[in-house]
């Protein structure tokens, strides 16, 4: 073996280490010069480190933690110390809502982000979940970013809504409208509905069959009218929306028209008052406000 060991490569020159494997040699080379010192040096910083900083864990005489190194550095201090200064702004921030009226809050920049930010990050928590991301709303639950509303689209009325949302019981300042259900309840019949639904239709100029539209005409008058209006153009007061239009929140096919009248469509939606506080309230209505369908 030492004979192998001591061996000349005929080729480069080098010593064998006397490893062999498929009839080739192992040269003995030196490791580079510069790799040796960026060892060393990787070593004495590893042992500088232990040294300095938290480094070996779980030893029993430092109560099965790791060594708090002579700098006695923390990340978690340093990360609660950074929350506790994070909501000491806020805090500040946030008693400026409180004080600040919608329109006040809108003209100060600084502020205005602040809640925009604020609001954001509410809406992602609490109500991106029904109204989509960005207020895209789904089949049931409304689109925030357009300029169609069924009660108030104002800053103002925006909060009053997430206040004390609707039909939320326990909250008799919720808003409140309740469209009857015509065919459940036996209100009208099954052909007396088919004629209603034609009639609504004929509004948005969809009407397949005009003869029950023109059916459904006085149905519509004596029975729907009082809260969609005689035009059809719906009211806020009550929470009626228009139905000369093509926004639909539960859909707007003969099918989805039907099931409508048939069964009501009095959805619900949380007073989010004590559930969040005054200032994320404010910021969310403003967040609403800017999504496009603001007015």
């Amino acid at each position: 073996m030492s004979d192998q060991h001591n061996e000349i490569d005929v080729h480069s020159g080098v010593e064998t280490t006397g490893h062999t494997w498929d009839g080739i040699k192992e040269l003995n080379n030196p490791l580079p010069r510069w790799w040796l010192i960026v060892w060393y040096i990787s070593i004495a910083w590893a042992i500088l480190y232990m040294i300095f900083m938290p480094a070996i864990p779980a030893l029993p005489g430092f109560g099965g933690t790791n060594t708090p190194g002579v700098l006695g550095h923390s990340d978690r201090a340093m990360v609660a110390d950074k929350v506790a200064t994070m909501k000491t702004e806020r805090s500040a921030a946030s008693q400026r809502l409180m004080t600040a009226s919608l329109t006040e809050i809108q003209n100060d920049l600084n502020l205005q982000q602040f809640a925009m930010a604020m609001g954001e990050s509410a809406f992602g928590d609490n109500c991106a979940t029904c109204h989509g991301a960005g207020g895209r709303g789904a089949k049931g639950y409304p689109m925030l970013a357009d300029d169609v509303w069924l009660w108030s689209g104002t800053l103002d009325g925006i909060e009053y809504t997430l206040r004390h949302g609707i039909r939320h019981e326990g909250d008799d300042a919720t808003r409140f409208s309740a469209m009857p259900a015509f065919g459940r309840d036996k209100l009208l019949t099954s052909s007396e509905i088919d004629d209603l639904v034609q009639h609504v239709l004929s509004f948005s100029g969809r009407a397949t069959d005009m003869d029950a539209a023109s059916q459904g005409a006085p149905l519509f008058a004596s029975q729907c009218a009082s809260c969609h209006g005689d035009n059809a153009k719906g009211s806020r007061d009550v929470g009626a929306p228009d139905l000369t239009d093509d926004e639909w929140v539960f859909g707007g096919g003969p099918a989805d028209i039907t099931a409508s009248i048939s069964n009501a469509r009095n959805a619900h939606m949380p007073a989010w008052q004590g559930r969040l506080d005054d200032p994320t309230i404010k910021a969310l209505a403003l967040y609403v406000h800017s999504l496009g369908g603001g007015e």
